[in-house]
């Protein structure tokens, strides 16, 4: 291990060292070399700017164009300020100089270098125009670049040599002979052919750091070889040698557990390593190996203890375990797998696995291929024994691999699921269908109507409610009721088309969907149900019951996107219209007809109401009440309730009023009405004397907990007084809430409230309640009152209800007075107030504006 693995791996990193900190030194000496021809350079472009400017600051010559220039020192070296002398001449005379420049000259003042080929010398030339005389003459300053010059351009001690060369600088660094050229571009005279600086360097500094890495390395490869040499013999005395004798003793262990069946494995007869290793007695060497050894014991014990464990949670696990090896062949069971397959272990083993299973071949086959293919997750299946009975087994195939990662054997575990997959099928039943009748429940209803929609052209959606089904519950019982139910939901299915979908949506309703059918076929389908469901009977104690069967229609409309929740809400309400008109009715639900349409909208004006009161929305409004023949001095008007839809368009009662009466709104409604009128009133105390506000009250108002308790604790808040209100009840609510109307009419009548009796003559007319109830005005139904100038019975019925209260003290309201013809006959009968069109239309009662007073007293 020592000498063939790791001395080569040490050898390498030397080398591999060695090699990297040369590359790191090539590279040391490429950036210096680059940084030093940047400096050359930038002192070329510094010196040529230098001499340019000194140029143009010198004065004219006059009496003469030729001049000597002293030494020009402008160079920035610390060390040595090189001097060249120049000499200025026009540029016609440097031919006395031995200079030819080439035509024609630029006309502005620049500086370069140029080489003469003939003398083999290099100039700095430097152009300028000057004015000698008032003549403009072309100057020029010509410098020669020598030798000294070149000489101290460049690092002393690291660029040796620097010549101007004629040509094109070559690009990269040159090694050879511990001496490294460079070349570098140099700016020219005009179209002068290129020119270029060959700089050689020295390579000797480079070598010596070189030098120097090559010996550190190998000062480290000669260590770590010998450490290696200390380590190989220390482990060669210290370890190898005592564990000759343990890892015999495990030999011999191996054999042992080779010889043994795993089933048969007891820690009885557990065999230990020795930790003397193979003299039998401890030593300083074989202590090395004590904690080794130590740990394998306890191993070993771990490891027979967990076999043993294994075999008895075989034989105790509910499920069968089967070992299959490689050939697809049994190879060993537990014992749940015995008594489940009536076999007993040794007459198993052996046999493909199909074979034991009572199953096909390609169950073999099946567990074969999952073998070779080696697949590390294991895999469920199914099976279904034919045993003395049927039973439904679910498997998982697991392959078994060695320490290498290859399969050596297949581990199938069977569940029996027969009583589980047969309760699951109960559960899904009853998740989808009704247990009584035996059609989908609601909820699978709901879920299966989109994808029934969604592949249907039209569809009509009706809703069934059965009729006297309460009966059968309350005289028979619930058992009964159920009886009736299936038969119901057996006729229903009997007699529509097949592919219809059709559910039980709780209690006593159903619903029927169909595609692609007229709306006159479907009534002729509704109606055919509606036979065959009204033929059902049950006997009970002797009594044969029946029901009947309403029924609401809903159809999509043609080119038009079905949105069949709607369209069932439609039908349900259609229904309800159609128990309205009698028993074993149809009706289609029609989206012009208004009260179908407040009943679909119902839910919705709910919620408004809802918003509406918490958001202090609701409007007030009011409607004057004119004076006919009385001798009452108070200006009555009637109080109207409004609200806004959305849009913010003002909508009538008849709208919401229905809907807040359906879903139990209506008590806060009128309580909200009464808190507004008495804040209003609060508020305007000016027409506490002579008006008198009308608030309707509904009749879950007059039977409502605490509404007595409300209108007193809000009169007390308001602090208003109780002859400024009167409140109006209809006949029938008054009559249908009798002893509770009487109770609540006693009490507020004691404290100072008037009371009127709305809409009569419409309900039920008896004059007998109205001479029980203690009110002060009956306001005669406009049913009568809009026909009065034209027909002779509803003038007879205003008169004579007039009379039968002005006999009892009653003064008389007439409404829907819309002309004054009305008026005439109305004054003539002798009707104290009159309510309409003709008096007045209701306006938002904050725009009231109080009229004079001497215009609503009488004398």
């Amino acid at each position: 291990m020592i000498f063939g693995l790791f001395t080569p791996l040490v050898i390498a990193a030397c080398l591999v060292g060695n090699d990297w900190l040369h590359d790191e030194v090539e590279d040391i000496r490429h950036y210096v070399i680059e940084r030093e021809l940047a400096s050359i350079e930038s002192q070329l472009d510094q010196d040529l700017a230098g001499l340019q400017g000194q140029f143009e600051a010198t004065a004219p010559v006059k009496g003469g164009l030729v001049a000597l220039m002293p030494s020009i020192a402008i160079f920035g070296s610390a060390q040595v300020q090189p001097s060249l002398e120049g000499t200025i001449l026009p540029i016609d005379k440097l031919a006395q100089i031995g200079l030819n420049l080439p035509e024609p000259l630029l006309s502005s003042a620049r500086a370069s270098v140029y080489f003469d080929a003939k003398q083999q010398q290099a100039y700095f030339i430097n152009i300028n125009l000057k004015t000698i005389d008032t003549q403009p003459e072309t100057l020029v300053l010509v410098t020669p670049i020598t030798d000294d010059y070149l000489a101290h351009i460049g690092s002393l001690e690291f660029a040796t040599q620097v010549k101007v060369i004629t040509g094109k600088a070559k690009a990269g660094i040159v090694l050879s002979d511990n001496v490294i050229n460079a070349q570098l571009d140099v700016p020219t005279l005009f179209s002068q052919a290129p020119i270029y600086l060959s700089v050689t360097f020295s390579d000797q500094l480079f070598s010596r750091i070189g030098w120097h890495f090559s010996l550190v390395v190998l000062a480290l490869f000669a260590v770590m070889m010998g450490l290696l040499s200390l380590a190989y013999m220390w482990i060669r005395l210290a370890v190898a040698k005592p564990l000759q004798g343990f890892f015999s003793q495990l030999s011999a262990m191996e054999s042992q557990v080779e010889e043994r069946s795993c089933n048969k494995l007891d820690v009885k007869n557990l065999a230990l390593v020795s930790q003397a290793g193979s003299s039998g007695s401890l030593n300083s060497q074989d202590m090395g190996v004590k904690l080794l050894t130590d740990n394998i014991n306890q191993l070993l014990a771990s490891n027979y203890n967990q076999h043993r464990q294994s075999k008895m949670i075989l034989e105790s696990i509910a499920e069968a375990v089967i070992m299959i090896d490689l050939k697809g062949n049994v190879s060993d069971i537990n014992p749940y797998a015995e008594r489940l397959l009536q076999q007993n272990l040794q007459q198993a083993q052996g046999q493909p696995i199909h074979e034991l299973l009572r199953s096909s071949k390609a169950l073999t086959a099946k567990v074969s291929q999952f073998m070779q293919i080696g697949c590390v997750t294991p895999k469920a299946t199914t099976l279904k024994l034919n045993l003395d009975t049927s039973i439904v087994m679910t498997g998982t195939l697991t392959n078994l691999l060695n320490a290498k990662g290859e399969v050596i054997a297949a581990l199938l575990v069977l569940k029996d699921i027969t009583r589980e997959n047969s309760l699951n099928q109960q559960v899904e039943r009853h998740n989808h269908f009704d247990w009584i009748t035996g059609v989908l429940n609601r909820t699978a209803f709901e879920t299966q109507l989109v994808d029934y929609v969604s592949a249907s052209q039209s569809i009509a959606v009706v809703y069934f409610d059965l009729e006297q089904f309460k009966l059968i519950n309350d005289a028979c019982g619930h058992s009964v009721g159920d009886k009736m139910l299936a038969k119901v939901a057996k006729a229903i299915s009997a007699s529509i088309p097949s592919g219809s979908l059709l559910g039980r949506l709780g209690g006593d309703e159903f619903a029927l969907v169909v595609k692609d059918l007229s709306a006159l076929d479907t009534v002729r389908l509704v109606k055919a149900v509606i036979s065959k469901v009204s033929a059902q009977s049950i006997l009970n104690k002797g009594i044969c019951y029946r029901v009947g069967l309403s029924a609401g229609v809903a159809l999509s409309q043609a080119n038009q996107k079905i949105e069949v929740f709607e369209l069932l809400k439609d039908a349900d309400i259609a229904c309800d219209a159609a128990k309205r008109k009698g028993n074993n009715q149809v009706h289609l639900y029609d989206s012009r007809d208004k009260d179908l349409s407040y009943q679909r909208n119902a839910p919705k004006w709910a919620v408004r109401i809802v918003e509406a009161i918490e958001n202090n929305e609701l409007i007030l409004y009011y409607q004057k009440i004119a004076k006919l023949s009385s001798h009452g001095y108070r200006q009555r008007m009637e109080l109207l309730l409004r609200i806004q839809d959305p849009s913010g368009r003002l909508l009538s009662p008849a709208q919401f009023i229905a809907a807040a009466e359906r879903f139990k709104l209506i008590v806060e409604v009128d309580k909200e009405v009464i808190r507004k009128a008495f804040l209003w009133l609060s508020l305007n105390q000016q027409v506490w004397e002579d008006h008198c506000l009308s608030i309707n009250l509904s009749g879950n108002s007059l039977g409502a907990e605490g509404m007595v308790n409300y209108i007193l604790r809000q009169q007390e808040r308001f602090a208003i007084p109780s002859c400024c209100i009167c409140f109006e009840i209809t006949e029938t609510s008054a009559i249908q809430n009798h002893s509770r109307a009487m109770k609540m009419l006693t009490t507020l009548r004691k404290r100072g409230f008037s009371f009127a009796l709305d809409d009569f003559g419409s309900g039920f007319a008896s004059y007998g309640y109205l001479k029980e109830m203690p009110v002060d005005y009956v306001k005669i139904d406009g049913c009568f009152v809009k026909n009065i100038a034209n027909n002779a019975k509803d003038y007879a019925i205003v008169k004579s209800v007039n009379d039968v209260c002005r006999v009892m003290g009653i003064e008389t309201v007439a409404e829907f007075v819309e002309n004054q013809e009305i008026i005439d006959k109305l004054e003539i009968i002798g009707v104290n107030y009159a309510q309409g069109y003709a008096i007045g239309r209701p306006q938002a009662l904050d725009t009231y504006k109080v009229e004079p007073r001497n215009t609503q007293r009488t004398a």
